[in-house]
C-alpha cells in the first residue's frame, strides 16, 4: 500500500491547513471514499438504534426508546452519518467520471463495506416493514389481506406485536402486494414465530437477497447494453436512496427491481419467455414490474423479421400469455386468490406530497370547491386520473421510440426505454415516495450509454440531482417532517451549482476503448482501489456524473412514523 504524502507545495504551508488539503486529497481516493462511507453507513446504523422506526411493543427490549433528548441526538448522528456517506458516493463517482475509478471487484467490495452496518440496525426511515410482517401473519392465520387490514390480528396472534406498530390508515387498509411478497412475507413469519426482533431480520435478510440480485442484474444489463459496469452500479446500487430503503427501510421496491431486471436481462440473452415467467413474479411483488412485460416484448419484435403488425402480435402475446399463467398458478396455489388485482389503488387514497398529479388536484380541487362548491376528492380524483392518462402516452411514446428512429434518432434501446418509462409512471403517478426512483435508475444505470447522444449524461446527472435530495426527505424514524423538504431542496441546489461548476463529468471512450485522455490510470489495475481506467468486460469505459455535497441537517425530533408503502 502506497503512503500518502503530501506535495512539497503544500507542505511549506501552514499545519492547519496542510490538514485539509491532505484529508480532501485522501477523501479524492476510493480507499477513502470506501472508508468515509462506511463511517457514514455505521453512524446512520448508530443514531438508527435510538431514533428509527422503533416497534411500540418488541419484548427483547433491544430497540427501546430513550427519550426525546436520545432521539434527538440519535437523529442528528444519522443525518451526519448519511451526509457522509451521499459525500462517499459524490467522491466515488468523481472517480469514475474522470475514467480512472475503481473496477467492478472493488465497487462490490464497496457496496459490502456500505450495507453492512445497516444489516443489524432496526428498521430505519419507515416502519412498513412491520406491515410486512403483520400482512405475512395474517395469510399465515387464514385472514383474507385483501379484505382487512392489521387490525383484524388479535393479541395472541404471531404478528400482535408488529400489527402494534403499523401507524395511522395502513391499520385497516388491505395489502396491495401480490401473492409471491406475501407468501414470503408468511415464511418469514412462520420461521420467526412473529418474535419481532427476529421477524424485522428475517425481513432485512429478504433485502439484501434484493440487493444483490439487483447488484447481479445491473452488471449483467450494463454489459449487454456496452455500459461500464462500475458506473452503472455506482448509480443502481450504491446509491444511497437505495441504502437507506431497500437495505435499511426494506422496501420490497428493492426485490421488485432485482426480478424484474433479471426477467429483462435473460430476454436480452434470447430467452424471453423464461424471463417473462420472471417478470410475473415481480409483479406479484408490486405492480408496476409489469411495464417490463412490454419492453421484453419489444426486445421480441426487434430481434424478429416480417411485417411488423405480425411481428407485434407475435412478441407482444407471448410475455402476456406466459405472465397470465404465471400469476395465475401463483395465485390460486398459493392461497391468496386475485384479490390483488382490486387492492391495486388502495395507496392512492394516502395524499403524498412528492406525487405532482395529487398536489394540482388538491390545489384545483379547493379552488372548484370555493368557487363553485364542487366536491374536493371528485376534482383530485380527475387530476390524479388525467395524471395517469398522460403517463401511459409517455410509456406509449417511448414504445414507439423503442421500435423506430424517429425526426433523425435511432431507435431507443428496450432497457432505457424501460427506465424512462417507470420513471414517466412515477412522476404522474398519484402516490410517490422518495425510493419511487428507484424503479427506473437501476435500468437507466445500466443502458444510459445506449442513449442518444448526450441526452444520457443529461438523465443520469438529474438522477443524481434527485437520489441526493430526496435521501433527505424522510427522518430516521420514518416520519416526513417539513424540514426533510427544506434540506431535499437545499441538497438538490448543491447538486445543481456543482453541476454547473463542472464537478465530474462525462468521460467518454478514446480510439483505443480506453477512457478519456488519461488512459487506464491507477496501479491496481482495473479491479484495484486505484484503477479502473480501462473498458471492463462487455463495457465501455465511460464515466459518469458527480454527486455532491448535500446540506447538513437541523437536529430533528422524533414524531411516530406511519408506513408509507
Amino acid at each position: 500500500m502506497t503512503r500518502l504524502r503530501a506535495p512539497a507545495a503544500i507542505r511549506r504551508r501552514p499545519a492547519g491547513l496542510v490538514g485539509t488539503e491532505l484529508l480532501l486529497m485522501w477523501m479524492r481516493r476510493a480507499t477513502g471514499a470506501r472508508r468515509l462511507g462506511t463511517a457514514g453507513a455505521l453512524a446512520v446504523a448508530a443514531g438508527g438504534t435510538v431514533a428509527g422506526a422503533l416497534p411500540l411493543r418488541e419484548p427483547w427490549g433491544l430497540w427501546a426508546t430513550y427519550g426525546p433528548a436520545a432521539t434527538t441526538a440519535g437523529a442528528v448522528l444519522a443525518y451526519t452519518g448519511l451526509t457522509l456517506l451521499v459525500l462517499a458516493w459524490w467522491t466515488y463517482g468523481r472517480l469514475l467520471a474522470g475514467g480512472r475509478g475503481p473496477g467492478v471487484r472493488y465497487t462490490l467490495g464497496t457496496l459490502g463495506w456500505w450495507a453492512a452496518p445497516l444489516v443489524l440496525a432496526p428498521p430505519l426511515h419507515s416502519a412498513d416493514v412491520y406491515s410486512y410482517i403483520a400482512q405475512g401473519a395474517m395469510v399465515l392465520e387464514g385472514h383474507d389481506v385483501y379484505a382487512h387490514g392489521p387490525s383484524v390480528l388479535g393479541p395472541d396472534s404471531s404478528g400482535a406485536d408488529a400489527a402494534a406498530s403499523v401507524g395511522g390508515h395502513w391499520t385497516d387498509t388491505p395489502a396491495p402486494y401480490g401473492p409471491v411478497f406475501l407468501l414470503l412475507a408468511k415464511a418469514v413469519v412462520a420461521g420467526t414465530g412473529g418474535t419481532l426482533v427476529p421477524a424485522v431480520l428475517g425481513m432485512r435478510l429478504l433485502a439484501v437477497a434484493a440487493l444483490v440480485l439487483v447488484a447481479w442484474a445491473v452488471r449483467g444489463l450494463a454489459a449487454e447494453c456496452g455500459a461500464q459496469q462500475s458506473r452503472a452500479l455506482w448509480l443502481a446500487v450504491l446509491n444511497p436512496l437505495l441504502l437507506l430503503h431497500v437495505v435499511g427501510g426494506m422496501h420490497n421496491d428493492g426485490l421488485m427491481i432485482g426480478l424484474m431486471l433479471t426477467g429483462v436481462l435473460l430476454a436480452l440473452r434470447g430467452r424471453p419467455l423464461t424471463g417473462s415467467a420472471v417478470v410475473a413474479l415481480a409483479v406479484m411483488v408490486k405492480s408496476p414490474a409489469v411495464l417490463a412485460l412490454l419492453f421484453i416484448g419489444l426486445i421480441a419484435v426487434r430481434r424478429s423479421e416480417g411485417p411488423l403488425a405480425r411481428r407485434l402480435v407475435k412478441g407482444l402475446t407471448g410475455p402476456a400469455l406466459v405472465a397470465a399463467a404465471v400469476v395465475s398458478a401463483a395465485s390460486l396455489l398459493g392461497g391468496t386468490g386475485f384479490g390483488w388485482l382490486r387492492t391495486q389503488g388502495v395507496a392512492g387514497t394516502i395524499h403524498t406530497p412528492l406525487s405532482l398529479t395529487s398536489d394540482l388536484g388538491q390545489a384545483a380541487g379547493l379552488a372548484a370547491r370555493a368557487l363553485t362548491g364542487a366536491e374536493l376528492t371528485a376534482v383530485k380524483g380527475a387530476v390524479q386520473t388525467l395524471g395517469l392518462a398522460a403517463a401511459l402516452a409517455v410509456i406509449a411514446f417511448l414504445a414507439f421510440r423503442t421500435l423506430l428512429p424517429w425526426r433523425g434518432r435511432r431507435a431507443l434501446d428496450p432497457v432505457y426505454g424501460l427506465g424512462l418509462a417507470l420513471l414517466a409512471l412515477v412522476a404522474l403517478s398519484p402516490m410517490v415516495q422518495p425510493w419511487y426512483l428507484l424503479w427506473g435508475t437501476a435500468a437507466v444505470a445500466a443502458a444510459a450509454p445506449a442513449a442518444p447522444a448526450g441526452e444520457d449524461d443529461r438523465v443520469v446527472r438529474v438522477l443524481t440531482v434527485l437520489s441526493v435530495g430526496l435521501v433527505y426527505e424522510t427522518a430516521p424514524s420514518g416520519h416526513t417532517p417539513p424540514y426533510g423538504f427544506v434540506l431535499g431542496a437545499l441538497a438538490c441546489a448543491v447538486a445543481v451549482a456543482a453541476s454547473r461548476r463542472g464537478f465530474g463529468g462525462q468521460a467518454r471512450t478514446g480510439p483505443d476503448g480506453r477512457a478519456g485522455a488519461d488512459g487506464p490510470g491507477g496501479p491496481d489495475g482495473p479491479d484495484g482501489p486505484e484503477g479502473g481506467g480501462g473498458p471492463e468486460p462487455g463495457g465501455r469505459a465511460d464515466g459518469g456524473p458527480a454527486s455532491p455535497t448535500p446540506a447538513a441537517p437541523p437536529a430533528p425530533g422524533r414524531p411516530r412514523a406511519s408506513p408509507s408503502h
